[in-house]
Formats: structure tokens, C-alpha cells, sequence
């Protein structure tokens, strides 16, 4: 009976369980779902991270490549983010070119890698004018169930944490560059963004870390950006229900907490993986 209901009238099936507080898979409304991350999952990738945000699952491969800086910035490197949701994560979406919701994803990374300046981009200048680093930061969604964006931006810190770059000098006698594979470092992280989304139903109610089914049924969605020092990053709003300055202050207290959540997580793993 629950499922024809279901199936017949969603947002009153949902609007029930809203009622009392709780929502259909047994979560608070402001509770996530169980969140892992694997760190090092791709071994031909300078770095790479698995997420998994209850079912939505994610995975970012980091590839390095040597360049010549641009001629407007030539003390700085680059950083290349894309986002891929193939046909194999959800019936939702079909093969071939990127489609509206990728493109918006990968331009969501793009600003936060920009707004919280999660990398200097002078610490991949190798050689002023002569050579910098060009980090290639692409995330793959294996299986989609809403959420994507915090989900990639959690795969992509994991993944540019485990990121070690070989030694690279230039030889002043050819000019050439000579890449010393034995010794490697880690990238300098100097912020730690963390997103937090948010669905509004009917206007007015905010549950947190929505479900693809939930994300069809809200009137909304807001995406809120940290970093380590409670600072606003960014806030993502495309569209939907307006939201008031008391219930922006409640994502962004929420948001906050979050971030808190999910570094301790990261630095978890990444001090798991470390050899003693």
C-alpha cells in the first residue's frame, strides 16, 4: 500500500514523513548519510580518492603534467577540473557529451578550487615563465543518488592530499627539464573547502545531504562552502525557493559543523595510510 502511495502522490509521501521530523530512509532531517573515503584508489593517478555519500559514489584521479605558464601569469600553474556523470550512474543520464548538470558540476569545482584557494597556484611554478605544473582533476560518478556536488568536492580534496609530485629541476646548461622520479612531495594543501547541501521543501523546510529523489521533489537546492576557519567559501544557488538570511545562517552553522566533520575523516584515513 506504502509503495502505490508512493509511487501515486511522492511529495505527499514525503511531506508525511517531513511532518514528524524524519524522512523515508530513517534520517533526521539534518542528518548525512554514512560517508567513507578511500585514499589512493587509482595507482597510475599522482593521486587519487573513492567517496561514497551513502549510495552516491565518486572517484577522482589527479594527473600531472609539466607546462609552460600562461604569459599574463608566469609564476603560476593550473588547475583543471571535470566532472563526468556517464550513462553507468544513473538512467538519468545518457552518453556522449557533457550534459547540463556535468558541466555546472565541473563549473562548481572550478570556483571552489578558485574561492578558497585550496591550492596557491604559485606553489606549481616550477621555473618562472619557463615551467609549472598542470594538475588534471577529474571526477567520475560510478553511481548516482543526489548530492553530487559535495560529494565531488569531498573526492577532490581526498585525492589532491595524496598527491606526490616528482622533483623537477631545469638543466641551465641545455634548458631542459630533468624530473627526478625518486623524490617526491606532497602538494602544499593551504585550505580545506568542504561543501554542504541542502534541499528545500515547500519553501520553507531544509533537510540536509537530499537523496537524487529528494533533489526532484524539493523547490530548491542551496550548496554551502567552508574551509578550515568557519570562512564562507562560496554559497551555490541555482534557482528554486528564496531562502531567508535566518535560514542561510542555519546551512551555514550546519555547513560549519560538517566541515569539522568530514576533515576529521580525511585526516583519519590519511593517518591510517601512512607508513609507521
Amino acid at each position: 500500500m506504502a509503495t502505490a502511495f508512493k509511487t501515486v502522490e511522492p511529495l505527499e509521501y514525503y511531506r508525511r514523513f517531513l511532518k514528524e521530523n524524519c524522512r523515508p530512509d530513517g534520517r533526521e532531517l539534518g542528518e548525512f548519510r554514512a560517508t567513507t573515503v578511500n585514499i589512493g584508489s587509482i595507482t597510475t593517478a599522482d593521486g587519487s580518492a573513492l567517496v561514497k555519500l551513502g549510495n552516491t559514489t565518486v572517484i577522482c584521479g589527479v594527473k600531472a603534467e609539466l607546462a609552460a605558464p600562461a604569459v599574463d601569469s608566469a609564476n603560476k600553474g593550473y588547475i583543471v577540473p571535470n566532472v563526468e556523470l556517464p550513462s553507468i550512474c544513473s538512467m538519468r543520464f545518457r552518453s556522449g557529451p557533457p550534459g547540463e548538470e556535468a558541466q555546472a558540476a565541473s563549473q562548481f569545482i572550478a570556483d571552489v578550487i578558485e574561492n578558497s584557494q585550496i591550492i596557491a597556484k604559485e606553489d606549481l611554478c616550477i621555473a618562472n615563465g619557463k615551467l609549472a605544473w598542470v594538475l588534471y582533476c577529474d571526477i567520475i560518478c560510478l553511481d548516482y543518488d543526489g548530492n553530487i556536488l559535495d560529494a565531488s568536492a569531498f573526492a577532490l580534496l581526498a585525492a589532491l592530499k595524496n598527491v606526490q609530485l616528482p622533483s623537477v629541476t631545469i638543466n641551465e646548461e641545455t634548458g631542459l627539464s630533468e624530473v627526478n622520479l625518486k623524490q617526491k612531495n606532497p602538494l602544499i594543501i593551504r585550505k580545506h573547502p568542504v561543501a554542504t547541501s541542502f534541499a528545500i521543501f515547500d519553501d520553507t523546510l531544509l533537510i540536509v545531504d537530499p537523496t537524487a529523489e529528494e533533489e526532484d521533489l524539493a523547490t530548491g537546492t542551496v550548496t554551502i562552502v567552508t574551509d578550515d576557519e568557519g570562512r564562507l567559501c562560496s554559497v551555490h544557488k541555482p534557482g528554486g525557493s528564496p531562502l531567508t538570511g535566518a535560514k542561510l545562517q542555519d546551512c551555514i552553522t550546519r555547513a560549519i559543523t560538517r566541515h569539522k566533520e568530514v576533515k576529521k575523516l580525511i585526516d583519519k584515513v590519511i593517518k591510517s595510510i601512512k607508513p609507521k
